[in-house]
Protein backbone atom coordinates (compact mmCIF):
# COMPACT_ATOMS: atom_id res chain seq x y z
CA UNK A 1 0.00 0.00 0.00
CA UNK A 2 1.10 3.40 -0.89
CA UNK A 3 2.34 5.49 2.16
CA UNK A 4 -0.64 8.44 0.98
CA UNK A 5 -2.97 5.79 1.05
CA UNK A 6 -4.61 4.83 4.48
CA UNK A 7 -6.09 1.83 5.69
CA UNK A 8 -9.82 1.75 6.78
CA UNK A 9 -11.02 -1.26 8.35
CA UNK A 10 -15.25 -1.10 7.76
CA UNK A 11 -17.19 1.36 6.40
CA UNK A 12 -18.20 4.96 8.70
CA UNK A 13 -21.63 3.93 10.31
CA UNK A 14 -23.86 6.94 10.60
CA UNK A 15 -25.80 8.29 13.57
CA UNK A 16 -28.84 6.10 12.46
CA UNK A 17 -27.43 3.06 12.78
CA UNK A 18 -25.14 3.33 15.75
CA UNK A 19 -28.50 4.69 17.26
CA UNK A 20 -29.91 0.83 16.12
CA UNK A 21 -28.14 -0.47 19.80
CA UNK A 22 -30.81 1.85 21.43
CA UNK A 23 -33.54 -0.50 20.62
CA UNK A 24 -32.03 -3.42 22.25
CA UNK A 25 -34.11 -5.01 25.17
CA UNK A 26 -32.65 -7.56 28.07
CA UNK A 27 -34.09 -11.18 28.12
CA UNK A 28 -32.84 -11.62 31.64
CA UNK A 29 -32.87 -9.45 34.61
CA UNK A 30 -30.46 -7.09 33.53
CA UNK A 31 -31.19 -3.54 33.44
CA UNK A 32 -32.22 -2.58 29.95
CA UNK A 33 -29.34 0.31 30.00
CA UNK A 34 -26.76 -2.24 30.98
CA UNK A 35 -27.84 -4.45 28.03
CA UNK A 36 -27.63 -1.86 25.53
CA UNK A 37 -24.28 -0.77 26.48
CA UNK A 38 -23.31 -4.51 26.24
CA UNK A 39 -24.67 -4.40 22.71
CA UNK A 40 -23.00 -0.93 21.94
CA UNK A 41 -19.38 -2.46 23.65
CA UNK A 42 -19.47 -6.23 21.13
CA UNK A 43 -20.79 -4.06 17.78
CA UNK A 44 -18.94 -0.66 17.80
CA UNK A 45 -15.70 -0.04 17.37
CA UNK A 46 -14.19 2.90 19.93
CA UNK A 47 -14.98 6.21 18.25
CA UNK A 48 -18.37 4.52 17.50
CA UNK A 49 -19.09 3.34 20.76
CA UNK A 50 -17.90 7.02 22.14
CA UNK A 51 -20.80 8.51 19.76
CA UNK A 52 -23.18 6.17 20.93
CA UNK A 53 -22.39 7.14 24.59
CA UNK A 54 -23.89 10.85 23.63
CA UNK A 55 -27.20 8.66 22.01
CA UNK A 56 -27.27 6.63 25.53
CA UNK A 57 -27.50 9.63 27.91
CA UNK A 58 -29.71 11.94 25.64
CA UNK A 59 -32.09 8.76 25.96
CA UNK A 60 -32.19 9.27 29.79
CA UNK A 61 -30.57 5.96 29.78
CA UNK A 62 -28.17 4.93 33.11
CA UNK A 63 -24.46 4.03 32.90
CA UNK A 64 -24.73 2.17 36.66
CA UNK A 65 -27.11 -0.47 35.31
CA UNK A 66 -26.51 -3.56 36.62
CA UNK A 67 -27.12 -7.62 36.01
CA UNK A 68 -29.09 -9.99 37.69
CA UNK A 69 -25.22 -10.42 39.81
CA UNK A 70 -25.17 -6.40 40.97
CA UNK A 71 -22.57 -6.30 38.59
CA UNK A 72 -22.66 -2.87 36.14
CA UNK A 73 -20.52 -2.46 32.86
CA UNK A 74 -17.31 -2.30 33.97
CA UNK A 75 -17.58 -4.95 36.42
CA UNK A 76 -18.43 -7.18 33.32
CA UNK A 77 -15.82 -6.38 30.52
CA UNK A 78 -12.84 -5.42 32.74
CA UNK A 79 -10.98 -8.73 32.04
CA UNK A 80 -11.52 -8.40 27.97
CA UNK A 81 -8.27 -7.38 26.49
CA UNK A 82 -9.92 -4.15 24.54
CA UNK A 83 -12.28 -3.15 27.31
CA UNK A 84 -9.83 -0.64 28.68
CA UNK A 85 -10.75 2.49 26.26
CA UNK A 86 -14.42 1.23 26.47
CA UNK A 87 -14.19 1.88 30.42
CA UNK A 88 -12.37 4.96 30.12
CA UNK A 89 -15.22 6.51 27.89
CA UNK A 90 -17.69 5.32 30.19
CA UNK A 91 -15.87 6.70 32.96
CA UNK A 92 -15.50 10.26 31.21
CA UNK A 93 -19.08 10.34 30.70
CA UNK A 94 -19.90 9.89 33.87
CA UNK A 95 -18.58 13.49 35.01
Amino acid sequence: MRKDKRHVIGDEIGDEQIKLFLDFEPVDATSPSLHKLIKAYRGLRVNDFERFLVFFLEAGLDLDGKDEHGQDFIALIKDQRNAEEYIELVEKARN
